[in-house]
């Protein structure tokens, strides 16, 4: 018999205990977590900017959001700079963990927090910076441009409370009927959004905010908005790889620290099927994930849109997106429908937990990098 000494042994019992014991705050988060604080750290509802007085429909149904479904996060929407930042400080102060907040900021800041006039003498109080548009910047072929405004951006970003600029749009617009991307794209040439759009990344990224690529795989060649029906690119692979994925496949090696899906339907991508890319593991599992490589976070597009919920009720849309490889779902028609169904996906084994904890702590630990925990 092969003798152990004990202090040998009990230095190994040691070591393995501590490699089971959390290390960082993300991880400690995670292992406190009930299954329904989890599905919760998911889900991102949208807040109005403005103010709301205590005792309000929109104070109530916000603080219900934060306090009991305990949401990982809140996208915010207009409002004037300072009801913005004193309405996330309020915020913040009512959640046990930290909120992670998002903003469409695709020509600076002031995209969503705007001016105030102060009656009656009609005086322009000012608001964050509002850029041209990505066309007008793109086409001025000018990378430094395009860093000055994802610079600027982030820091009236952070000054404001936000975190996540939705920015910038990664879509290569060369169809002239586009109805919804149009001038928010840097142009028609995969190249030149590829240059600007990493330039814009540097410039956010660099200052303290995450930068999200949209709309993934491409939604530039449409002619329907996905925000009343379901767009289908009917291109094969290899014009995809050239065209639409070529900004993507950049910014993701440059090191881009987040993707929105698109609610568009690319068959060439899916294996044939209409489906939406949100909703798709073949699209964000198998080519984002797998091929590109990217290890961020996945926010959905607006799940209240219409080309997710014509087809699916909050909870199911929910589960779908997450079983296709999405992290965050982004304003669920419900939130508490969305909880709920991944909830009960994971309770009847549709769901793994692990993967559930996956997604959980990538936006746990985005938090610590961000130091929202501190």
């Amino acid at each position: 018999m092969t003798s152990v000494d004990p202090v040998e042994a009990g230095a190994q019992s040691d070591s393995a205990s501590a490699e089971e014991v959390p290390s960082s705050w993300a991880e400690r988060t995670l292992a406190e977590l009930s299954l329904e604080e989890k599905a919760g750290q998911l889900i991102m509802p949208w807040v109005l900017g403005d103010f709301a007085p205590e005792g309000s429909e929109s104070h109530e149904r916000i603080f219900g959001m934060i306090e009991d479904q305990k949401v990982g996060g809140v996208i915010m929407s207009v409002g004037t700079p300072f009801e913005v930042a004193a309405k996330l400080n309020d915020l913040q102060g009512h959640a046990e963990i930290p909120l992670l907040v998002a903003a469409d900021l695709e020509t600076g800041a002031g995209f969503r927090m705007r001016g105030a006039i102060h009656m009656p003498g009609s005086i322009d109080l000012g608001g964050a910076t509002d850029f041209p548009s990505l066309m007008a910047v793109g086409a001025t072929g000018r990378e430094e441009l395009a860093y000055e405004m994802g610079r600027i951006t982030a820091v009236e970003a952070r000054a404001l409370g936000i975190h996540v600029p939705f920015a910038p749009v990664l879509d290569v617009n060369n169809n002239p009927d586009n109805p919804i991307i149009n001038v928010r794209s840097f142009g028609e040439d995969p190249n030149r959004v590829a240059r600007m759009g990493v330039s814009f990344i540097r410039g956010v990224q660099e200052n303290g905010s995450i930068a999200t690529g949209k709309h993934f795989p491409g939604h530039g060649d449409t002619e329907t908005d996905s925000h009343v029906a379901l767009p289908v690119i009917r291109h094969d692979r290899a014009r995809m790889d050239s065209v639409e994925l070529y900004p993507f496949r950049e910014a993701i090696d440059a090191g881009m620290g987040a993707i929105m899906t698109a609610h568009i339907s690319v068959p060439s991508l899916n294996g044939g099927l209409r489906e939406p890319s949100t909703l798709s593991p073949s699209v964000l599992t198998n080519i984002l994930r797998g091929e590109l490589g990217f290890e961020g976070i996945v926010f959905t597009d607006a799940m209240d849109m219409s080309a997710i919920s014509r087809q699916h009720r909050s909870g199911e849309a929910a589960v779908r997106a997450l079983e296709a490889g999405a992290d965050v779902i982004l304003m669920p028609a419900s939130v508490g429908g969305a909880i709920e169904g991944i909830v009960e996906a994971v309770q009847e084994g549709r769901i793994s937990e692990e993967r559930l904890d996956h997604s959980v702590l990538r936006v746990l630990s985005t938090k610590e990098e961000l130091g929202l925990n501190e």
